[in-house]
């Protein structure tokens, strides 16, 4: 698989930058990542680090070297990003979960897969023109879709970022899976946290993620953002990929592989310096399906 990426994230009017993103890959797999920490609760960044920590430790021990169903990872890899919060929460004798929202996408063969949970965007754009952008799990995007714009009077104001789901709730969060969708020479996906999709609209995104190389393109939408938004801009972080075909990874456009076939920009969150073991990943997905068994028999 080749692949031109790109990312950055630049503090906004906040106190501190809870956005993380990043990416891993073999040679016939790639996963895209991006979690925004969210404000209000303790340790944002240490929910979204945690987020693609867990999902980048599943793609490691899956992608040998292409996941078998990029679905189930993506569902389970964000299902175990939500129990880690939890248990990272019981352990620290935390009053209230770390919370995160989380986007992900798989690039596999000519297919994308992607998930996401909260209001963190992916957006896919060919040909200028644009294809597919996830739906946020936000009080103003279901009053859209319920055909109500804004809701009432005045709530744009106010309920812009009330979420309905995210990863560390007390519920079990609310996952929506898409794909596979055939990828064409020359497609570019951008995942974004708010601070970018709430400053620029869909169409300026749209056209100005086509308008130049992927970098310049990427720097400059997050340069009008960080503009309109103003003192008070809330973080951007955007992680944009451009898909190049099959093949192995172009040296010159991403890093080198290691000699196990595999390599990652995610880090593991401070304190854990080791990745999630197949024995833990095998309990997290345990505890998960069997939740949810238990629940569909209520």
């Amino acid at each position: 698989m080749r692949f031109n990426v790109f990312q950055v994230s630049r503090k906004g009017g906040r106190e501190k930058n809870e956005d993380r993103m990043g990416y891993c890959f073999t040679r016939e797999a790639g996963l895209f990542a991006l979690a925004d920490g969210m404000g209000g609760h303790p340790e944002g960044e240490v929910a979204s680090q945690m987020a693609l920590h867990s999902l980048a430790a599943l793609f490691q021990r899956d992608a040998k070297p292409k996941l078998a169903d990029p679905s189930s990872y993506l569902m389970d890899g964000v299902l175990i990003a939500h129990q880690q919060l939890l248990q990272y929460a019981r352990s620290k004798r935390l009053a209230d979960t770390p919370r995160t929202t989380a986007v992900a996408c798989v690039m596999q063969g000519r297919n994308a897969y992607w998930a996401h949970c909260g209001d963190s965007r992916l957006y896919l754009v060919r040909g200028g023109e644009l294809v597919a952008r996830t739906r946020d799990h936000s009080y103003l995007e279901l009053q859209e879709v319920l055909g109500r714009p804004g809701g009432l009077p005045g709530a744009e104001r106010f309920n812009r970022n009330v979420l309905f789901t995210c990863l560390g709730s007390p519920g079990k969060p609310m996952i929506d899976i898409q794909g596979p969708l055939r990828l064409q020479r020359g497609d570019r996906l951008l995942l974004c946290s708010d601070g970018l999709w709430g400053n620029v609209s869909d169409a300026e995104i749209t056209t100005r993620l086509c308008a130049a190389p992927l970098n310049d393109a990427v720097l400059d939408l997050v340069e009008v953002a960080l503009r309109v938004g103003g003192p008070r801009c809330d973080n951007v972080t955007v992680l944009a990929v451009e898909w190049e075909g099959e093949g192995d990874p172009d040296a010159d456009s991403s890093q080198e592989l290691e000699e196990s076939g595999f390599a990652s920009t995610i880090q593991a969150p401070a304190g854990q310096s080791e990745p999630l073991d197949d024995a833990e990943i095998k309990r997290q997905v345990r505890e998960i399906n069997d939740a949810i068994e238990h629940r569909g028999r209520k």
